[in-house]
């Protein structure tokens, strides 16, 4: 019974939320080393890539597939359940003018509210490095 939360983009920009992190509710961060928490996030990080070069032909398309079902179900059903998803921040986290994965509340309006966690300053500099990430990705589009 894993519960976490990632923020920002995908791949190497991901920022896995390891202070919110529990297993059977009891935080990660009080079962597992540093260390090995690590390489838990670098697994993460690559875990899409490896499955496309384990795939030979076409994208990971199970877990983005998975999770678009479980958004429509949020919607359609008006759940309020909060999920990461990418959405227009206008100050959240400190972050304007952008689109990025953050937790938000999903009902009958579609995205109904950026939910603001509290993030650890490590946490936050990654979220921002990702930011940045994305910035530079649409400079370049944009040339």
């Amino acid at each position: 019974d894993i519960s976490t939360m990632i923020l920002g983009g995908h791949g190497d920009s991901m920022v896995p939320v390891i202070s919110r992190t529990t297993v059977s509710g009891k935080p990660v961060t009080g079962m597992l080393k540093k260390k090995t928490i690590e390489l838990v996030v670098q697994k993460t990080r690559s875990g899409g890539a490896e499955i496309v070069s384990l795939l030979k032909t076409g994208s990971a398309y199970y877990a983005p597939a998975s999770s678009v079902l479980a958004m429509i179900e949020a919607i359609i059903d008006d759940t309020g359940e909060v999920m990461p998803c990418s959405a227009y921040l206008n100050g959240e986290y400190d972050l304007r003018d952008i689109y990025i994965g953050v937790p938000v509340r999903l009902g009958k309006g579609g995205m109904e509210e950026v939910i603001e966690i509290e993030l650890s300053s490590e946490e936050k500099e990654a979220l921002y490095a990702s930011a940045r990430i994305y910035r530079e990705s649409i400079k370049e589009i944009l040339k």
